[in-house]
């Protein structure tokens, strides 16, 4: 399951003469990194899902693994809002594929086995700035909290 999640990243172009600001591959990490810190507490659980889907959806490791993850840092910290992260998105993923990164962010904020409220609005966001509908969204939350031993919490969508 989780590799035919990610499969559509690998499909992403690289940067190459683009800037980061327009790289769908740094959109991708800024936005997994925000919703990673959005509850304010980047526990060593959540680097490392961040981590890990990175290195399979781009089968990268090492330095390259390393500047992609700092790249998504750096984008989401200098960001003034995310819709310059999602409208590179909206371009270069179809539904399908917008769906599965919606599921993507709620791995990450299930690693640590909790549900923030801050986390959860940052996912609903996303989803509706991507054209993800509410029941696609809700679903892939689901998903998420049903492979995440010992997750609790609660959403306003259900």
């Amino acid at each position: 399951m989780f590799e035919r999640v990610l499969s559509f990243l690998r499909d992403l172009p690289a940067g190459g003469t683009k800037s980061n600001a327009d790289d769908p591959r740094v959109a991708a990490s800024a936005l997994l990194y925000h919703v990673m810190s959005a509850d304010g507490v980047r526990q060593d659980v959540e680097w490392e899902r961040f981590k890990k889907i990175l290195a399979e959806s781009y089968s990268i490791s090492g330095r390259e693994l390393d500047a992609l993850a700092a790249a998504g840092e750096r984008a989401d910290n200098e960001a003034i809002d995310l819709y310059a992260f999602t409208s590179v998105l909206k371009r270069h993923l179809d539904a399908e594929a917008r769906k599965a990164f919606i599921g993507l962010m709620w791995q990450i904020v299930y690693a640590d086995g909790e549900l923030h409220e801050l986390e959860d609005n940052t996912v609903w966001r996303v989803a509706e700035l991507i054209g993800v509908e509410r029941r696609d969204r809700v679903e892939a939350r689901r998903e998420a909290a049903a492979e995440a031993p010992g997750a609790h919490g609660t959403s306003s969508d259900e």
